[in-house]
């Protein structure tokens, strides 16, 4: 059953994400022909008016087909047929889904389980925070000069602080006063300063929705601090780096803990894969920004030959390092 609860809540990632393309594209007047849930094999279909609605094999991903997508057309029904503005918001509303559902979903789970502040409630006695003088009712403002949105980030930075000293920056009254700590390690092996955070039991939906859009945006900038880390070598990819087996055992594991803990990984996932998709590579929607924010600002539209290559050639190079992570996912597990 749990299996089955990962598999819909994936396929909910990428439902809603192309809900977004396909929405836009009505609003803007394109004709969609196909609507698909999934890749592969077609296992059901339905024919609207003018789009067939489809659920295929593979629930590793999905797409909207837009009529004149790949090339110029006189039809003003066509994709690219459309100013570049309009066809950017077409492509950029996946995205904007994600980061929608993930507001949603994280504003849920943080009205039933509330959420920390950054505000000490206690240090630990003989800890490397009570040994360096922060005391109850410090609020840490930022660590290693970045301001922090929400505890995770906090968290983050202490974790990836490989055991060296992090400053930290607090308000205590009207003063700010700075500390610099070298974390220790916890029985369970994990970086920490030795502090425990005041904490929101009950928060109102206000407050919900408000620390949802923080934690949102604290995932983003968490997102590409790892992204980062990978592109200049400093990530173990044995280790930090899952692929598509890793994400099915993990939203497996979060679905066994229960429906709470489900809705916070998908809301996870969601803004991972909004960001993945806006990153500027061929065959990605942030790819396809970038040449329609080229063919904006110079008014000259990208040759279809160029942009169908290019498509190709990213396509293939994502499909390549699936296989790549899906073989390392296989050999060398993330542990969970």
């Amino acid at each position: 059953m749990y299996i089955i609860f990962a598999i819909i809540a994936f396929s909910l990632l990428i439902l809603i994400h192309e809900v977004g393309h396909f929405t836009l594209a009505k609003l803007n007047g394109v004709k969609v022909d196909e609507f698909s849930i999934g890749m592969g094999p077609k296992l059901f279909s339905i024919k609207g008016k003018e789009t067939e609605y489809m659920i295929k094999a593979l629930p590793i991903g999905g797409y909207v087909k837009m009529y004149g997508e790949e090339e110029t057309t006189n039809d003003s029904r066509g994709f690219m047929s459309k100013s570049p503005l309009q066809r950017i918001s077409i492509i950029f509303a996946g995205a904007f889904m994600n980061y929608v559902l993930a507001i949603v979903l994280f504003s849920i789970f943080t009205f039933h389980s509330g959420y920390a502040l950054l505000t000490v409630n206690e240090t630990v006695k003989d800890s490397p925070a009570a040994k360096a003088g922060m005391l109850k009712g410090d609020e840490i403002i930022k660590v290693n000069n970045k301001t922090l949105l929400t505890k995770d980030d906090l968290t983050y930075e202490i974790a990836t602080s490989k055991g060296k000293a992090v400053d930290v920056l607090v308000k205590r009254g009207n003063e700010n006063k700075e500390f610099s700590i070298v974390p220790m390690k916890s029985d369970e092996g994990m970086l920490m300063i030795g502090i425990s955070n005041q904490y929101v039991q009950n928060p109102s939906i206000l407050e919900s929705v408000k620390y949802s859009f923080k934690g949102t945006a604290s995932w983003v900038k968490q997102t590409f601090y790892a992204l980062k880390s990978i592109f200049t070598g400093k990530a173990n990819l044995k280790t930090d780096v899952g692929g598509p087996v890793t994400i099915v055992k993990m939203t497996g594991t979060a679905a066994k803990s229960g429906i709470i803990t489900l809705i916070w990984f998908t809301a996870y996932l969601s803004v991972q894969l909004a960001v993945f998709n806006l990153l500027p590579f061929p065959a990605l929607d942030g790819g396809w920004i970038i040449m329609l924010l080229f063919e904006l600002i110079t008014r000259k539209k990208v040759p279809d030959k160029v942009v169908g290559a290019l498509n190709f050639v990213g396509f293939s190079l994502l499909m390549l390092l699936m296989l790549l992570v899906t073989v390392k996912d296989i050999l060398f597990p993330v542990s969970l």
